[in-house]
């Protein structure tokens, strides 16, 4: 990628005046308005809108631009600040003044924000951090636009061995194989298993299929002393566990 592709360049620096026609009036109006918001983020992250977090990302990501336009039509198009860094490359790139670059640059925060996420839970006893489990679930799940099957597998403590996608379907179904979530399970000495998947249509409520198929699972790692701890389905808007539903 070269400097013309890169939409962090397309705001160029005014060419250089003399010091008797630099006035302070042609300093651009957001300089001072991003002063404030750093100032504002500093006495207290928390007291910030979704907008203005997004705001102060783009500063950096976008240095000669009024980012706030930007920002609030991330958010018309998507939704949530999650819902943004989980979109995908190319539908970022259909809002005005995001580019490839720029595109790229969000999905590297949100790689950031799930591989904190994923610390939370790793080498912990997940059935005692289940909430930590769960917002890393939503992290790397939510906004996927095609169902993803996902394994936990834990060791005899319930700690995490590994975390793993075993399986990448279309918009509404996933094919899942027992004997391999199984043969995988062996082949990492867990002895037992969190499994998760996405729907993207938004509704976490378990289908016929999906608790068919979770039962499945049981009942052929049961023999190998293998346990299933639930199986979770992730929506945009919330989660389902089949063990809460009492359907497992």
């Amino acid at each position: 990628m070269n400097g013309d592709d890169d939409e962090r360049a397309f705001f160029p620096e005014r060419p250089v005046r003399s010091p008797a026609k630099a006035v302070a009036a042609d300093k651009p109006h957001y300089l001072g308005h991003r002063d404030r918001l750093r100032e504002r983020f500093a006495a207290g992250p928390n007291t910030l809108p979704d907008y203005e977090l997004l705001e102060l990302l783009l500063f950096r990501l976008i240095p000669r631009a009024d980012t706030k336009p930007i920002a609030k039509a991330l958010l018309a198009r998507f939704g949530t600040l999650a819902e943004v860094l989980g979109a995908p490359v190319e539908r970022l790139q259909e809002v005005k003044g995001i580019g490839p670059a720029v595109a790229l640059d969000l999905k590297v925060v949100a790689a950031t924000a799930q591989r904190m996420a994923r610390g939370e839970i790793a080498g912990r006893e997940l059935l005692s951090t289940w909430t930590q489990v769960l917002e890393y679930c939503r992290s790397v799940m939510a906004f996927e636009e095609r169902e993803q099957f996902r394994i936990l597998f834990l060791d005899k403590k319930n700690a995490l061995i590994a975390d793993e996608v075993q399986q990448v379907g279309t918009v509404d179904h996933t094919p899942v194989y027992p004997r391999e979530v199984v043969r995988r399970a062996l082949e990492l000495s867990a002895t037992a298993i969190i499994l998760a998947h996405n729907h993207p249509s938004g509704d976490p409520t378990p289908s016929r299929a999906d608790i068919e198929m979770t039962k499945l699972i049981i009942e052929t790692a049961k023999p190998l002393g293998i346990a299933v701890h639930d199986h979770i389905i992730i929506g945009r808007k919330g989660h389902s566990s089949m063990k809460g539903l009492l359907l497992i």
